[in-house]
């Protein structure tokens, strides 16, 4: 007889699109009746040129307290619209590609389950770099759940 696949650990990358509060809000729901630890996740990825074209970069003081800044607000923002009552969680900002380090991560910590929106970027951003479901769906190291 096979053992029963469960969740212990959830992993949820959100990234302050609607798409990814709704993934938070379904990985919440299942993390807390599976009795599994939830991973909310964040990562920023730095921008390239944003100072434009004129201008000069960023010191580096300046740019780690926007993205960090950047990063607090989504994880505020998601902690205080999902219910997490009842829930084992924890809150993790990076910053990186998305994709590879969502997939690090759940390497990292051997999740059993990692949930993301099917949308989050913008247009630009997809057709610029792909879509960061797309990468996870070809390269996650555990079941994948796109929520829409």
């Amino acid at each position: 007889m096979t053992e029963a696949w469960s969740a212990r650990t959830i992993v949820v990358g959100v990234d302050g699109s609607s798409q990814s509060r709704h993934a938070a809000t379904l990985a919440a729901t299942l993390a807390r009746a599976a009795g599994a630890k939830l991973h909310l996740m964040t990562v920023v990825r730095p921008p390239e040129g944003w100072w434009g074209i004129v201008g000069s970069p960023p010191t580096p003081t300046a740019l780690s307290k926007t993205l960090t800044d950047a990063q607090r607000e989504i994880l505020d923002a998601v902690v205080s619209q999902v219910d997490l009552d009842g829930v084992d969680y924890e809150t993790i900002e990076d910053i990186g590609d998305p994709a590879r380090v969502l997939i690090d991560y759940c390497e990292s910590v051997s999740a059993d389950m990692l949930i993301v929106g099917k949308r989050g970027a913008g247009f630009i951003e997809r057709l610029v770099l792909g879509s960061v479901a797309n990468r996870l769906a070809h390269d996650a190291p555990c079941p994948l759940l796109l929520v829409p």
